[in-house]
């Protein structure tokens, strides 16, 4: 179950948005020749990547920052980018250009934060932006619970696009970030779920002065959690709908 878009227009250009997609790619591009050398690559990351030993005991301190725009392979990054640019338009909107950059880097600071904390003694490089893009989520779910958001379902052979409520799909995302995170081996690599966890709640968090200024709970009840203007609406043809042909 992934996203694909939402039904909710952002008022301005998201630059902020464009500008992180565009440097995440760009980085990504600059060492795409050596991810075929494992030797190189580990080299690479040891640099530049997130080390949670290292800045305990207060050295490499610039990976923080440096980490958000690594990534380990062209999936990891598309899926990464789809995030930001199907919620990160919103925030950008509702919170301004500079305001949504800050927003955006103190979101990847608490998610580094948060996996730190759960294995700090942990030398395994972390790189990727979606702990900044969970706090992107966090602060979309504190301000449209109720945005339509279509979701890709894939069950074996069953293909099939849902519109569901954003806290439904966001909700899901995060208890399932949780959950992985309780289950998971801190000393093992792959997901870093604490980091999406962190990233989530921090930006949640941080979105809580925007939604205050709002009314608080009283914009949920004026908007019933649904964002404060009309709402896209998409049609979907036949033929973009994705058929499963059976075996006789």
């Amino acid at each position: 179950m992934f996203p694909i878009r939402d039904h909710n227009p952002s008022g301005r250009t998201p630059y902020v948005v464009y500008a992180l997609i565009a440097l995440n790619i760009l980085i990504f591009l600059s060492y795409q020749p050596i991810m075929g050398d494992d030797y190189r690559l580990a080299l690479f990351f040891q640099d530049w990547a997130l080390l949670p030993a290292e800045v305990t005991e207060g050295r490499r301190l610039h990976g923080l920052f440096t980490s958000m725009f690594l990534h380990g392979g062209w999936m990891h990054l598309a899926g990464n980018m789809l995030f930001l640019w199907i919620f990160g338009d919103n925030l950008e909107d509702e919170m301004g250009h500079l305001g949504f950059l800050v927003f955006y880097l103190l979101s990847g600071l608490g998610a580094d934060v948060a996996q730190i904390a759960a294995n700090p003694d942990s030398l395994i490089p972390m790189v990727g932006a979606s702990g900044a893009i969970a706090g992107v989520m966090g602060g979309y779910l504190l301000l449209f619970p109720k945005a339509r958001v279509d979701i890709f379902l894939f069950l074996i052979i069953i293909f099939r696009i849902f519109t569901v409520p954003a806290w439904i799909m966001l909700g899901l995302w995060f208890g399932l970030q949780l959950f992985n995170g309780l289950l998971s081996n801190p000393e093992a690599g792959g997901v870093a779920h604490w980091a999406h966890a962190g990233g989530f709640v921090f930006g949640a968090l941080l979105t809580l002065p925007v939604w205050l200024r709002r009314g608080g709970a009283h914009y949920w009840q004026e908007t019933h959690g649904h964002p404060p203007h009309p709402e896209a609406k998409y049609r979907l043809s036949q033929s973009s709908i994705p058929r499963v042909r059976r075996r006789r």
